[in-house]
C-alpha cells in the first residue's frame, strides 16, 4: 500500500517544490517506486522534473473527469509525475460540486498502490486543491524558510489540518516542519529556530532536526531538469536533503 505525502505551506518561495524533487529523488535512489504529483499552477516541479505540460494530459484532465489518471502519468527523467497546468488556477471557481474536496483521492485510488509513495507538491494557499491534497494524503511535510513571516503562516495552516482531518481525513498527520535556506551561522536563524520549536511543540508537531542550507546547486539543477543527487551529490544543501530523508525513515514517515 502507497503512502502518500502533501508538501505544503501556503507561504511561496520556502522551498515546497524542492523538498518534493529531493524526496522524491531520495526515495528513487533507495529503490523505491514514486509517483510526484503537481498540483500547483505554477507548474514548477512539473518543469523541474521535465515533464511537458502543453502536449500531454495534466491533473487538471483528471480532475475533470475527462480521462482516467492512468493516462495522464509520465515517465519523466527523474521520476513518474503526473503534471500540473496553468489552468488549475481556476478550479475554485469551476469544481462547485458538493464533494470536491475528495477529488483527488478518488483519482489516485487507481493508481496509488502502483507506487511506494505518491508526493504531492501544493500550491502556496490554502485552496480547494491544498484541501483536496491534505483529504487524499497520510502526512504533510512543511518547509519553512528561517524568516518571522514564515512563523507566522504555521498556526494557519495547522488550522486547516484540523478541519481536514474532522471532516475529511482523520487519518491525516503533519509529519513536521522542515527548516529550508538555513544559515547556521547566524543568529536570527538560530532565534527562528528556537520560536519554531516552541511553536511546533505548542501545537504537538515535530520540527526535524536536520535543516536545509542555502545553495545555487539546487536551481541549477532544477533549471537543467536533473535530479539533485545526480546533479551534485557533494553539495552541502544536496547532502542535508539526503540526511534529511534518513530523518524520515528513522521517525517511521517513510
Amino acid at each position: 500500500m502507497s503512502r502518500i505525502i502533501s508538501i505544503s505551506n501556503q507561504k511561496g518561495g520556502v522551498g515546497k517544490t524542492t523538498t518534493t524533487g529531493a524526496l522524491a529523488s531520495g526515495l528513487k535512489k533507495k529503490g523505491y517506486s514514486v509517483l510526484a504529483l503537481d498540483l500547483d499552477p505554477q507548474c514548477n516541479l512539473s518543469f523541474s522534473m521535465g515533464a511537458d505540460n502543453e502536449n500531454n494530459a495534466t491533473i487538471y484532465d483528471v480532475l475533470k473527469g475527462d480521462l482516467k489518471t492512468c493516462y495522464a502519468i509520465q515517465h519523466a527523467p527523474v521520476t513518474d509525475i503526473i503534471p500540473a497546468t496553468i489552468l488549475l488556477s481556476s478550479v475554485e471557481l469551476e469544481f462547485t460540486n458538493t464533494g470536491r474536496e475528495y477529488l483527488l483521492k478518488e483519482a489516485l485510488a487507481p493508481v496509488a498502490d502502483l507506487y511506494d509513495y505518491v508526493l504531492i507538491d501544493t500550491p502556496p494557499a490554502l485552496s480547494v486543491l491544498t484541501v483536496n491534497a491534505f483529504t487524499a494524503s497520510d502526512y504533510i511535510i512543511v518547509p519553512m524558510l528561517s524568516d518571522i513571516f514564515s512563523l507566522q503562516g504555521i498556526a494557519q495552516l495547522y488550522d486547516t489540518v484540523d478541519r481536514v482531518k474532522k471532516y475529511c481525513n482523520p487519518r491525516l498527520q503533519i509529519a513536521g516542519i522542515l527548516l529550508t535556506k538555513y544559515n547556521p551561522r547566524t543568529l536570527l536563524s538560530s532565534e527562528i529556530r528556537g520560536t519554531a520549536e516552541m511553536i511546533a511543540a505548542d501545537l504537538g508537531i515535530c520540527l526535524f532536526d536536520t535543516f536545509i542550507r542555502s545553495s545555487v546547486a539546487i536551481s541549477e539543477a532544477q533549471s537543467v531538469q536533473s535530479s539533485i543527487l545526480e546533479y551534485a551529490p557533494r553539495n552541502h544543501a544536496v547532502e542535508d536533503y539526503s540526511h534529511w530523508v534518513e530523518e524520515l525513515f528513522q521517525k517511521g514517515i517513510c
